[in-house]
């Protein structure tokens, strides 16, 4: 029996209250998981376009309709995780959208078994921008 591949990202029910209440102010948003400097690794939300997607970004799953992108160098460092988008109280970093709502994302993970790491495999990913 072929095992499912897992999603490579998920969210929380905190995360996806917060991504909800943005998508009304906001419209349509997107996700890119940041590999540190002035955030740290936060995952960074934005309107839906106002983020330049690399060609070597990779595509890792949908959250709540938002599709959620990481850097293929980070990419390859987090493969064998799960990320887990959360919302937490604080101030969101400065350039993600949730900054003033008094929340911010945080990327907790989990980490793969053999055979789901067989099944990602098998799947292959996606890189670059998606219509």
């Amino acid at each position: 029996m072929e095992a499912t591949a897992p999603p490579r990202v998920t969210a929380t029910e905190a995360a996806i209250g917060l991504i909800r209440r943005l998508v009304v102010r906001h419209g349509p948003l997107m996700f890119h998981q940041s590999g540190g400097c002035c955030d740290g690794s936060a995952p960074m939300c934005y309107p839906r376009g106002e983020f330049k997607v690399g060609e070597r970004d990779v595509l890792l799953g949908e959250i709540e309709g938002c599709p959620v992108y990481i850097g293929g160098a980070q990419f390859e460092l987090w493969k064998h995780t799960q990320l887990v988008i959360d919302a937490v109280p604080g101030r969101g970093a400065g350039f993600s959208i949730e900054s003033p709502e008094g929340m911010r994302f945080l990327t907790r993970s989990n980490v793969f078994g053999g055979d789901e790491l067989c099944a990602l495999d098998a799947v292959g990913v996606r890189r670059g921008p998606q219509g």
